[in-house]
């Protein structure tokens, strides 16, 4: 089927069941905040516990032991530490992360052409999620930061409310690195993890309308794809945690008061490349998994009921 733009050329913007005009790119940055900030908060608890485990395994030794301290010293409370700033910074990077995803797969795919892009589908999807992950991280470093310090910082040492705390953070700049003292190695976990999470996502739908569903995806109800949509996304998480999960260990650890000026390499170096592979690892697979799984399905949903159709598949 020729996907035609009203010049008769070929055109990826007109691919799907509705154009991909302004509104549209509008609407999925809607979606993408959507999905990504209220995820992310809602998981807060499991968020603690794994920096927590990173920062310092000697005392957090796992989810329940983690948990079960973190309430024995702090209270429940103590598990919501960074809502604030986690809502806030993944809703803007959701917004920029999924809303520029669109507009460079389209971009990238008309410079491409219709014959390159069927045949090399899978590098168009990873530059774009690529690109798009590139500003996305621009947008959450200085909330991702402050998150961090809250939930890493000994009781009564660190402000737990966010604009305190990111008053905190910028007062205490030459010694937090606030704003973007993370951006690097939050790049470096946030980028591979996005292209992993965007490439297994589309080629996981790809093989479930492949060999599943076998007829045009088209003639399956919502309630199909969205199943298709959240089965795809959890896979496509459980890859993301084993991608990224090295980079995030050293988000963790670089908010540590002991790592206070030290480099990356040297952090890196003292800890050691199973450690920082491994500690609070089966806690992220878990809750990585789920988050994905939830975003897609929240993301696909909203566009659903936009009249836009759902990702991938075709």
């Amino acid at each position: 089927m020729a996907h035609l733009a009203p010049s008769g050329k070929w055109d990826a913007r007109y691919l799907g069941p509705v154009p991909h005009d302004a509104s549209y790119y509008a609407k999925c940055m809607l979606g993408g905040a959507l999905a990504c900030g209220f995820t992310h908060a809602g998981i807060t608890p499991l968020d603690v516990t794994k920096c927590n485990m990173q920062v310092n395994p000697a005392k957090y030794k796992g989810l329940l032991p983690g948990l079960r301290t973190i309430i024995a010293e702090e209270g429940s409370n103590g598990l919501w530490k960074g809502f604030g700033p986690t809502f806030v910074g993944y809703s803007l990077q959701g917004m920029f992360k999924y809303g520029l995803y669109e507009p460079f797969k389209d971009l990238y795919m008309n410079i491409a052409g219709e014959e390159a892009t069927n045949k090399y589908k899978g590098a168009i999807w990873l530059a774009a999620s690529a690109s798009a992950e590139f500003f996305a991280d621009v947008a959450l470093c200085p909330l991702e930061m402050t998150k961090v310090k809250i939930q890493t910082s000994q009781p009564g040492t660190f402000p737990v409310p966010m604009f305190d705390a990111l008053r905190e953070m910028s007062k205490l700049k030459a010694e937090t690195r606030y704003p973007f003292g993370s951006l690097v190695p939050l790049w470096s976990r946030q980028i591979p993890y996005t292209m992993a999470k965007f490439f297994f996502f589309e080629y996981i739908v790809t093989l479930f309308y492949r060999h599943v569903f076998t007829k045009p995806k088209d003639s399956y109800g919502k309630a199909t794809q969205l199943g298709v949509t959240f089965a795809s996304g959890y896979l496509a998480g459980v890859v993301c945690a084993l991608v990224s999960h090295p980079a995030d260990s050293l988000v963790s650890l670089m908010g540590k008061p002991a790592n206070r000026g030290k480099s990356l390499g040297q952090i890196a170096s003292e800890t050691g490349l199973v450690a920082l592979a491994t500690k609070g690892l089966g806690t992220r697979v878990i809750m990585i998994g789920t988050l994905t799984g939830f975003q897609w399905w929240i993301y696909d949903t909203f566009k659903t009921a936009m009249g836009m159709g759902t990702t991938g598949g075709k």
